[in-house]
């Protein structure tokens, strides 16, 4: 299959011990040498599951699939801390008299839901300076994170055994769920880090329907999706065919949008045309990325 025509969505089901960016190099194996791939949203080495990756024009689109939903499967130990907020760091155990009853854990559980602030971990991809916190932690350097305003949409505890529990966790972009787990074991007086992850949807894309880095070249064509899966959340329009040549000149298209927000531009086909913005002032739609028809 030539480069040029590989296009769309994977869902790769990442294994542990390894990055987002040694998944990608893996997967990179099943396509033509020049494929365009990139992924939509970090996971630890320590954490599995849903990494969609964008391939050739999709990856235009990575934004969109970010913003997305996201659901994670985590497994939490109380009673100790981890320098990196997970299993994977210096983990010091605490001093606790008393373990957390199950009414204080749901009760701490349930202050996170919403928008909140939250620090990401000192061992993180977050900058500091215009440098990787993980860098300079690595480095043994102070690394002081400023709160990021996030949200959690639901919290669900699924299993308590003091000190393990399990939870799932529905949030949006930026979310970090190793310091939600820092920050409820603090919240309870106990400690806590990551000791599993698994993320197992991001918007539509389900970890049961994700391919594994195991499978064949063949397997991995046939799943792949048209990349107008990564604009599933956003408004839609069909513009008649007539139009579509000008859209795809850069030019202003007459058109009734109800958002101003990125507006996901279909042909009669179903196919994607464009991502534009509405002009209000104009009722026109402006183009802002164009694609070729797929």
């Amino acid at each position: 299959m030539p480069t040029q025509h590989i296009q769309g969505l994977l869902v790769l089901d990442k294994p542990g011990g390894i990055t987002s960016r040694e998944a990608v190099d893996l997967a990179l194996r099943w396509f033509p040498p020049g494929t365009r791939v990139g992924h939509t949203g970090t996971l630890d080495p320590l954490a599995t599951g849903v990494l969609v990756l964008c391939l050739g024009s999709a990856t235009r689109l990575t934004e969109y699939v970010q913003d997305m939903t996201k659901t994670y499967r985590a497994g939490v130990c109380l009673g100790a801390r981890s320098d990196t907020d997970d299993a994977d760091g210096r983990v010091v155990p605490a001093d606790v008299a008393v373990p957390p009853v199950r009414i204080a854990l749901e009760e701490g559980l349930r202050g996170f839901i919403g928008e909140i602030e939250q620090v990401p971990p000192a061992y993180s991809a977050a900058k500091v300076s215009g440098r990787r916190a993980y860098d300079l932690a690595r480095r043994g350097r102070d690394v002081t994170l400023a709160a990021r305003r996030v949200r959690i949409h639901s919290i669900d505890l699924l299993v308590y055994d003091y000190p393990h529990l399990e939870i799932d966790v529905r949030c949006g972009k930026g979310t970090y769920i190793r310091s939600l787990a820092r920050d409820l074991g603090e919240r309870l007086g106990c400690g806590g880090y990551v000791a599993t992850l698994r993320r197992t949807r991001v918007g539509p894309f389900r970890v049961e329907d994700a391919v594994s880095l195991e499978a064949e070249a063949t397997a991995a064509y046939a799943m792949l999706l048209p990349i107008a899966a990564a604009v599933r959340d956003l408004p839609s329009v069909a513009l008649a065919d007539a139009l579509l040549p000008r859209l795809r000149q850069g030019q202003g298209v007459a058109a009734d949008a109800s958002s101003a927000s990125a507006v996901a531009v279909f042909d009669s086909r179903g196919c994607l045309v464009a991502v534009a913005r509405f002009d209000a002032a104009n009722r026109l739609l402006r183009p802002e990325k164009v694609f070729a028809p797929e």
